[in-house]
């Protein structure tokens, strides 16, 4: 999978993770972005046709439903919640797992806004 992480879901271990598992993974230093707004990012991965991860729910739930009220399209958003509960709180393995269970699902993610805990 082709996915773009912004600021607030970069985490060494993550990113190595998931290029481990064979997804193509972006990341706002390789932009030269680093910091920037929420919107910039996602039209940073829509215009590179990549899945957008983040820890950052509220916002791109917003930027989701607004990309889809204005008629738009993105390659699909997928969130990973925190609960502020480390027996709970998803950690590195527990989102490439997730993913990886997404996509044998055959779960189409374009134009979708995806809670990934849903699929540990």
């Amino acid at each position: 999978m082709r996915l773009y992480l912004d600021d607030d879901s970069i985490f060494p271990l993550l990113v190595q993770l998931l290029r481990r598992d064979g997804h193509d993974v972006l990341l706002p230093a390789d932009l030269g972005i680093v910091g920037a707004e929420d919107p910039v990012h996602l039209r940073h991965a829509i215009g590179q046709e990549r899945v957008f991860v983040s820890h950052n729910y509220d916002d791109f739930k917003f930027l989701h439903d607004l990309v889809l009220e204005a008629h738009g399209h993105h390659p699909g958003i997928c969130i990973v919640r925190r609960d502020n509960d480390p027996s709970r709180d998803m950690k590195p393995p527990h989102i490439v797992r997730a993913l990886r269970n997404l996509v044998a699902a055959g779960v189409p993610a374009g134009d979708q806004y995806v809670i990934l805990n849903h699929w540990r």
